[in-house]
């Protein structure tokens, strides 16, 4: 009965108990990671006020998934990926509960954020990947596209109750209780994923190297895979770098606060959740280039009226909207990206391929180091922000449009993937 409930609800995948198992404990997890980064960037703000330092934490996390992700495609490609995720996910734990302690006997400084950021970076970049891969295992071919919706709107989901949930919890318990309930996230995910079935590993005698050098290959010799992949990277730099300077929107631009910082992340996911169910609803379509252009362009677009209207005129209801309008934009950009990859990717190239989109997480904090650094060079340094945030979306509309112009293939992307996807064993 239940079952009957959640697939009527959520859609055929919910129809296979393994991918319940699944969902539910990464839904768990993610939640974990959310208010992690939220706490993360808090914390440090509350330590140094700077937005370079802001821009530090970002970039720890990021540097060790830039380095490493690839190599956790590898790994997804060639281990069995539950006992991998277990690994992950406890080490996330043990990490979580150290800054726990350093928090808890008053002797936590800024290095120590930094240094842990850069710990979790390293272990999500082999976590990531085999996430990734493992999903689309637990179920048939045919709920292949409800599951990526659903597994997307995990994410989009949990931004609207994870930053709000951080929030209200720093503002009312403090900081250490909201990285406990972090690690709490994480363990339920170690619980769960032991309920699903182990997955066959292939046969490799091959280096990791080899294998890393044929997955980049297949990337480029198949156009389509780079441009998405592409795309997606730029527009992780120059316009998810607002994310990591939300402290300063918030606290020293808009002047509401940690609460009034959770708040505008949530009307964001609410955006994000919103588009995730419109186009799971929707199903596999074959305009997807149209809808990722369309997303792309708006999403520069209205980050840049966020961070000037915030700047100018303070006003929060303005901001909310913006927010709301930036989280439907991005995803409507982002889901036909992730759909369009799971879709045409060999499933013994899928940690590899997603190993590599896993990549695009990574270029948001470096952006916002970019961001920190630059907004350093103005004589207000929230100003800053504003206007090299602002530029971040100027560069994102104009790119957007290049692309188009000088691969109008792109526009095919929705025909081209269905093509590929029943021919990728050929």
């Amino acid at each position: 009965m239940v079952v009957q409930v959640l697939v009527k609800t959520f859609g055929p995948a919910m129809g296979f108990r393994s991918f319940r198992y699944y969902w539910f404990g990464t839904l768990a997890s993610v939640i974990g990671f959310q208010i992690l980064a939220f706490s993360q960037f808090w914390i440090i703000h509350e330590l140094t006020g700077s937005a370079l330092y802001l821009g530090y934490v970002g970039v720890a996390n990021a540097i060790p998934a830039m380095a490493l992700n690839l190599f956790g495609g590898v790994l997804a490609d060639k281990v069995e990926k539950k006992r991998l995720i277990t690994i992950t996910q406890t080490m996330n734990v043990l990490l979580i509960f150290i800054l726990v302690f350093l928090i808890f006997t008053n002797i936590v400084e800024a290095w120590h954020v930094i240094f842990l950021a850069f710990l979790t970076g390293s272990v999500n970049a082999f976590d990531l990947p085999a996430r990734i891969a493992l999903y689309p295992t637990l179920i048939a071919k045919s709920a292949l596209m409800n599951a990526v919706a659903l597994n997307t709107s995990i994410w989009t989901g949990t931004n609207i109750i994870a930053p709000a949930i951080a929030g209200l919890i720093i503002s009312n318990a403090g900081t250490i209780s909201a990285f406990i309930l972090s690690g709490i996230g994480f363990l339920i995910m170690v619980i769960f994923v032991q309920f699903l079935p182990t997955n066959s590993v292939r046969n490799s005698t091959s280096s990791h190297l080899s294998d890393l050098y044929e997955g980049i290959s297949f990337i480029f010799k198949n156009k389509i895979f780079a441009l998405l992949i592409g795309m997606s990277f730029f527009i992780s730099f120059f316009g998810l770098s607002y994310i990591p300077m939300m402290p300063i929107f918030s606290v020293e631009i808009l002047e509401i606060g940690v609460g009034g910082q959770g708040s505008l992340l949530a009307v964001a996911g609410i955006g994000a959740l919103l588009t995730t169910l419109i186009l799971a609803r929707i199903g596999n379509f074959p305009h997807k280039g149209m809808v990722i252009v369309a997303g792309a362009f708006l999403f520069g677009i209205l980050l840049i009226s966020f961070t000037l209207t915030s700047l100018f005129f303070k006003n929060y209801f303005i901001a909310i909207m913006l927010m709301f309008l930036i989280g439907l934009s991005h995803t409507s950009f982002g889901i036909p990206v992730i759909s369009s990859l799971q879709l045409m990717v060999p499933d013994h190239f899928r940690g590899r391929v997603m190993g590599m989109f896993g990549l695009t997480w990574s270029f948001m904090p470096l952006g916002g180091l970019y961001v920190g650094f630059l907004s350093g060079f103005f004589g207000d340094p929230s100003q800053g922000v504003s206007l090299v945030i602002a530029f971040g979306g100027l560069m994102i509309v104009l790119f957007t449009i290049g692309v188009t112009i000088l691969n109008r293939n792109i526009l095919e992307i929705g025909k081209r993937s269905d093509h590929i996807e029943s021919n990728k064993n050929v």
